[in-house]
């Protein structure tokens, strides 16, 4: 594994423990050895997570839409700052560049990118670990839902699994160095649909 892809807010969310956990992972993911990619903003938790993972060493790359850029929010210190011209692309570049995703707090814009990834992998379309960083409980209604889906029928026990989720950067890391995927198998059972 050598780079990991975080998502998380561009905002800084109501409670000092999110930028306290942004610093954090950044730090982690640099000591560690590995690159951060994110999405290549200076503001909110993902400017705080780059400029940890810079000041501890770290090669940090960015990828934002042209949009964004226009905002003035992008990070001009990064080790590459990728500009591309949609949200599209910012997410299919940030997932061919990356061994593995992680969502911290944030958004829509961070559910909707850990989401996709993860569908991808339940798919079969890539074999890089996921995970949420669950920071003073912030994911615990969401998993709460996922575990409803599942036993409502709707996400099948080994694509829940997929996801580890730790309230230490150090420990879910750490849980990415033994990722297997589940097998592929038919995501469609005709016989019931």
């Amino acid at each position: 594994m050598r780079r990991i892809c975080v998502f998380c807010g561009s905002s800084m969310g109501v409670r000092p423990h999110y930028a306290e956990a942004a610093a954090a992972m950044g730090r982690q993911i640099a000591e560690r050895g590995l690159e951060l990619v994110y999405g290549g903003g200076n503001v909110g938790l993902m400017g705080i997570m780059a400029d940890s993972a810079l000041a501890a060493g770290g090669k940090v790359i960015g990828v934002i839409p042209e949009a964004l850029m226009k905002w003035e929010v992008g990070h001009l210190d990064l080790t590459q700052l990728h500009v591309v011209p949609s949200m599209h692309e910012r997410k299919a570049l940030m997932a061919e560049l990356s061994d593995g995703f992680i969502a911290l707090p944030g958004g829509i814009g961070t559910m909707e990118e850990l989401f996709e990834v993860w569908t991808w992998g339940q798919l079969g379309m890539h074999p890089k670990p996921l995970g949420f960083l669950d920071v003073a409980g912030y994911y615990g209604h969401l998993h709460t839902f996922l575990d409803h889906m599942a036993a409502e029928g709707f996400l099948r026990e080994r694509h829940r699994a997929m996801v580890a989720v730790e309230s230490d950067p150090a420990a879910l890391l750490a849980r990415f160095e033994d990722y297997a995927p589940p097998q592929v198998v038919q995501v469609i059972n005709r016989d019931t649909a």
